[in-house]
């Protein structure tokens, strides 16, 4: 469809996209073929434009994971978009490059809208740039988590963003984070096409939960994201930068060392940003002033000894200092792993993350202050080694190629300015008086402000982000979320604070002082430990799978399977949700015995989630009851069999029987495979599950009442295993009775199963 209105031509389209290739997703290899998911185009462009002028492409999906009713993932980037797209229309502000919408539908499926469309559309050739909406939280001001290649991208927001957020180190920490954006398939995977990748972080509790409703965004969050993207749309549109696909991705290419721009936001007010060039000169000044430092101190006696005998001095205050960041970091993350041996709870401070800094920050600032308490240094003396290690640091994250060493830049500087004023004054005052504290801290007042921000962000984050992280085994995962966001508050006290510690530890390296810190801590854990980690607010994250094993069109067995993704085991679970715990053992006490344990194996149908699995547990459910729903079940079909020199090529048909509110379908292939017909007839690299023998999977997905048709090579006679799991979102009604047995803290993300094994 086709309008002009005024100046403008407004073009929509409604596409289904199909197709297959490879990815690693969660660290795992895995391959998807995909067919009739819809994608719905808009290109808005002059009435004087043409079909290949230079574009910019911005993109959302309309799709909500498994369960969840996705209101801010992602129906707040479908609004931003939508909303946008009818004020460049009523504005009247006639675009000097066209500007496309891609509503894609398939993204929690493995990113295969934006796949689809990259692939095929007649526009794509035409983009110069993308903008990538995403939401892994219900709002907060949306944070630039990836930009690239090239450093134009993150230029642009830099000059026009109205609501800035952006921090270039989201991108080199981006990939511990269990999950992926569209953002790779335009920039990295498929084409290198510029661009930003824009994510709603905060609010993290009800990602890809039921809790993910319209009442639970952030006020103001849509609106500001808004008038943020208006800006940029403007910006990149008028930007001499914007090319063709083509002519992007060489730039992309010859510019790929220009790709580390550092780039910060400070407290949202505007953006600092520098070239990987600039930061090679800047990040280099601490260091080069800390090695002249001795000729400065020993002005105007300098000698070569004199010179050695200073810096060796200034570095034994480096070590102390870093002895003493060490200490913050280690006591806290040791008081963490401590009380979990004296409660069956682990993650208290999910729901309460005020409890973390209750907690942890005195405990920090106990092993910040101790070194100093115990080994006197001259203020001199710590005041440049604390310098030398944040200069070191600084040098370190340079030339290691990542961004995050503006914060240690940032950080030695102002302690620099710090110490020139206070030197200046102090020979007016009694070098004790604790005025000099005032007159050393008010010139560092801008880079506490941002080190407070910064890090309280990011424990926020952090804890929020704990509740999906994965469940790693007993004993060990126990501890593992405690210490690390213990660790991690002691991290931000160590740059908080650590550049106060040269003379702040003169007045607070007392020994009472310690002691009152170490009370509060006391107190502390004690308080957390009576404290519940979950709430509706703050649900913990559980996944109920309903598996019925078929062969041919009958049920052999049904089973329902639990899993969990954090530290708290189903146990925990279990022993807080009596209802439901009695009504799978029918009254009777629930059992976790090693018979109930379930592999990763048997939840194929989410590979390669269950790699963030471990301790699940299955019980046995009723088998009859999905026939009052389904007549027919998923069947895979031999179609012929062709052989030629120990070569065996299969071709197979997967009937999807009567199954309705289809998810997806897994293959799961082991044997002697040599190629298949998915991902262009490349095979790729085998995974393990469960420690069994390297598998082939295969993800399919995408509405038809057609069979799945395709082949499998084996190399040798032996017999090929299929395993077919096909996961379906209806529920039977003693699975939703099963649910609604759990608390609402506990959030259920449920589906059924349908397993059935074949040999070849």
């Amino acid at each position: 469809m086709s309008t002009i209105i005024s100046f403008l031509r407004i073009e929509v389209e409604e596409t289904l996209v199909s197709g297959s290739f490879s990815m690693m997703f969660l660290r795992h290899r895995v391959t998807l073929g995909y067919r009739n998911h819809k994608n719905i185009v808009m290109r808005i462009s002059s009435n004087v434009s043409e079909d290949g002028d230079p574009s910019l492409l911005v993109n959302g999906h309309f799709d909500s994971p498994l369960g969840s009713p996705g209101a801010a993932d992602c129906g707040s980037c479908v609004a931003s978009m939508l909303e946008l797209s009818r004020l460049i229309i009523d504005s009247g502000w006639v675009p000097p490059r066209p500007v496309i919408f891609l509503f894609n539908g398939a993204e929690e499926l493995f990113l295969l809208g934006s796949h689809g469309f990259i692939k095929a559309h007649a526009w794509n050739s035409s983009i110069g740039a993308f903008i990538n909406i995403e939401a892994s939280g219900s709002g907060g001001t949306d944070l630039v988590c990836q930009s690239g290649p090239g450093s134009w991208p993150s230029r642009v927001y830099a000059q026009s963003a109205k609501y800035p957020m952006a921090n270039s180190v989201a991108q080199d920490m981006f990939g511990i984070i269990p999950g992926d954006t569209d953002y790779r398939i335009f920039a990295e995977d498929i084409t290198n096409i510029p661009g930003l990748d824009i994510i709603f972080v905060l609010g993290g509790y009800f990602y890809h939960t039921s809790y993910d409703t319209l009442e639970n965004l952030f006020p103001g969050s849509i609106q500001a994201r808004g008038e943020n993207l208006f800006h940029l749309v403007k910006a990149f549109t008028n930007s001499m930068s914007l090319k063709d696909n083509e002519t992007s991705n060489k730039a992309a290419k010859d510019g790929i060392e220009d790709s580390r721009a550092v780039f910060f936001d400070y407290l949202t007010w505007f953006m600092v940003f520098y070239s990987r060039d600039v930061s090679l000169i800047l990040h280099s000044l601490p260091i080069t002033i800390f090695f002249l430092a001795p000729l400065f101190l020993k002005f105007p006696n300098i000698t070569l000894m004199a010179w050695s005998i200073s810096l060796l001095d200034l570095i034994r205050g480096m070590l102390l200092h870093a002895f003493g960041v060490i200490l913050a970091i280690f006591i806290p993350a040791g008081a963490a792993a401590l009380r979990l041996l004296f409660t069956k709870n682990a993650m208290n401070w999910f729901a309460h993350p005020y409890l973390a800094f209750l907690m942890f920050v005195p405990a920090s600032l106990v092993g910040l202050l101790l070194p100093r308490s115990i080994w006197g240094l001259s203020e001199q003396t710590h005041f440049w080694g604390s310098f030398g290690l944040y200069s070191v640091i600084t040098m370190a994250y340079t030339l290691a190629g990542l961004s995050g060493g503006f914060l240690t830049f940032f950080i030695s500087m102002s302690m620099l300015l710090g110490r020139f004023i206070s030197s200046i004054i102090k020979r007016q005052w009694n070098q004790q008086s604790p005025k000099l504290l005032v007159v050393y801290v008010v010139p560092m007042i801008p880079c506490l402000l941002y080190c407070i921000y910064y890090g309280g962000f990011l424990i926020q984050f952090l804890i929020e982000k704990m509740g999906m992280m994965g469940s790693l085994p007993k004993p060990y995962g126990f501890f593992v979320p405690d210490i690390i966001v213990g660790a991690a508050v002691g991290l931000v006290v160590g740059w908080c604070f650590g550049p106060l510690a040269p003379i702040a530890t003169r007045w607070l390296s007392q020994t009472s002082i310690l002691q009152g810190l170490l009370q509060i801590t006391v107190v502390a854990l004690a308080i957390s430990s009576q404290l519940f980690p979950y709430s509706t607010g703050a649900p913990k994250r559980v996944v109920l799978q309903h598996t019925y094993v078929t062969d041919a069109n009958e049920v052999v067995d049904s089973n329902y399977g639990f899993s969990v993704v954090d530290a708290n085991s189903l146990e925990f679970l279990f022993n807080n949700a009596p209802e439901a715990a009695k009504w799978l053992k029918d009254n009777s006490e629930l059992s976790f015995e090693e018979k109930y344990r379930s592999d990763r194996s048997s939840w194929v149908a989410l590979y390669p989630v269950p790699f963030l699995f471990s301790g699940s547990l299955k019980f046995q459910a009723q088998t009859d009851e999905i026939r009052k729903h389904y007549h027919n079940f998923p069947q895979l079909h031999v179609q012929k069999t062709w052989s030629n020199n120990g070569q065996r090529r299969v071709h197979l048909n997967l009937s999807l029987g009567s199954l309705s509110e289809i998810w997806t379908a897994v293959l799961n292939v082991t044997g002697p495979l040599s190629n298949w017909s998915f991902a262009d007839n490349m095979l790729p690299a085998p995974q393990t599950v469960s420690g069994g023998p390297p598998s082939y999977i295969c993800r399919l997905s995408g509405k038809s009442n057609v069979d799945w048709s395709f082949w499998l090579e084996a190399n040798s006679s032996e017999s090929l295993r299929i395993d077919v799991a096909v996961l379906d979102q209806y529920l039977v009604d003693s699975t939703k009775k099963l649910k609604s047995l759990f608390p609402s803290w506990a959030d259920l993300t449920a589906f059924t199963t349908f397993f059935s094994t074949y040999y070849l």
